[in-house]
């Protein structure tokens, strides 16, 4: 809708406006109101509110969370040291890597719980939050987005929001992202998830599970993994990935697999395969900073509605609260000088950091969607805790940039290679 079109609707006044509540427009809100902007955040449900997620915080999102002031609430959760993984009858118990800037732990929290600690944190910080507002389109002046037309669902009422810049941050579909134009790169490869909880007495193991060798029903190796997540309430998170790189992708039953997969490690998790706690729940996930573009004139897309998911090994809450953290400090700069020229510098910084390493782990996702090659990657990772060390360091995002171990030295490798491959 244009500016001048909104006649006498109700009208609110924001710098930055950031579309939905989750992960990523949660910490653009908290960082943005902590450099002093004036930010609105609309998230279309109330909190608490369930999404469809492993629930596992990886170092690299316990330092932002750290950062957003949320490290002691943190504590309250189930802390886990790292990752154990199986493949062809063994496993492999590794504690994450370590890092100058990254702790050696991660937790287990509901996505209920966490995003609504992370939304309210940013309200406590001074940022505005609208629960129950749907932004349903675009406010535009002279080709430019300058709010959004948003739908109170509560008071059954539309209002326009104008702000001088707009956040899309409303995840993986970003239907107002698609309204400004933002698609996903279809040679990219992107992944599906699905997951639900079951009750198990082992609730509060130390690691987090990855199962590298996933099989459906008639026992044939799929490309992907499985996880376990023990939530430490009673509970754990049990799901499977996989990658949109295997020829068949599109004929998998993930049902049918996620039950297959719960047959699997019923015996040594001590659950009931038959008896779920809820319903499975799945998602399509874009990955390795496949939607473009990431910018406009006065809007940038931080978060999934970015693409901002790692193909490795498909976490992306991490990279949502560092985008918007990225974003907010860009738009502060733009309020500041008043030139929205500073909003080229987000692009530039998303490549900076993640570009050369989101190169390789598409590349790695195209390896692995062979399902021989993958049976015979993990057969031989999983005999070597030396190089399954090496693979979590890379897969984890936890290179170090003080040194020069074997794991960088590894990758350092497979990205000279890389540079000189297509971007696809």
């Amino acid at each position: 809708m244009e500016l001048a079109d909104i006649g006498a609707m109700p009208t609110r006044e924001t710098d930055v406006l950031v579309i939905g509540g989750g992960p990523a427009g949660a910490a653009m809100g908290y960082w943005s109101a902590q450099l002093g902007d004036s930010v609105t955040i609309v998230e279309r449900k109330h909190f608490p509110r369930e999404k469809t997620c492993g629930d596992g915080l990886t170092p690299r999102a316990v330092k932002q969370l750290d950062d957003m002031g949320l490290g002691e609430p943190l504590k309250q959760f189930h802390r886990y040291e790292g990752l154990r993984a199986t493949a062809h009858g063994k496993e492999l118990e590794m504690q994450w890597p370590t890092h100058p800037l990254y702790p050696r732990h991660g937790y287990v929290v509901r996505r209920r719980e966490l995003d609504a600690m992370v939304a309210f944190n940013a309200e406590k910080s001074g940022a505005t939050l609208l629960q129950g507002h749907e932004a349903i389109e675009p406010l535009m002046q002279n080709g430019r987005v300058c709010g959004a037309i948003v739908n109170d669902i509560d008071e059954d009422r539309k209002v326009a929001i104008r702000a001088s810049y707009v956040v899309i941050a409303d995840g993986a579909n970003s239907r107002f992202g698609r309204s400004l134009g933002t698609a996903r790169e279809k040679a990219w490869p992107y992944g599906t998830a699905i997951r639900t909880y079951w009750q198990s007495p082992k609730h509060k193991e130390p690691w987090i599970e990855s199962a590298l060798d996933v099989k459906d029903r008639q026992g044939n190796s799929m490309p992907g993994y499985g996880w376990i997540f023990p939530v430490g309430d009673g509970t754990i998170n049990v799901g499977v990935g996989l990658l949109s790189t295997f020829k068949k992708f599109k004929d998998v039953n993930t049902t049918h697999l996620l039950d297959s997969y719960a047959h699997m490690i019923a015996d040594r998790w001590e659950i009931d395969p038959t008896s779920p706690e809820c319903r499975a729940t799945s998602g399509k996930i874009p990955m390795g900073g496949s939607m473009f573009p990431k910018m406009g004139p006065t809007h940038l897309v931080i978060g999934d509605a970015a693409g901002s998911v790692n193909p490795f090994n498909g976490e992306g809450i991490d990279y949502a609260y560092e985008t918007a953290r990225m974003a907010a400090s860009v738009l502060h700069d733009a309020l500041r000088s008043g030139d929205a020229s500073a909003l080229q510098q987000y692009p530039t910084m998303l490549d900076d950091e993640y570009g050369q390493y989101f190169k390789v782990a598409r590349l790695f996702a195209r390896i692995i969607g062979r399902p021989a090659l993958m049976r015979e990657l993990s057969r031989v990772g999983i005999n070597s805790r030396t190089l399954m060390e090496w693979v979590l360091r890379i897969m984890a995002n936890l290179l170090r940039p003080d040194e020069k171990g074997p794991a960088e030295i590894a990758y350092a490798m497979a990205a000279r290679i890389v540079r000189l491959a297509p971007n696809a």
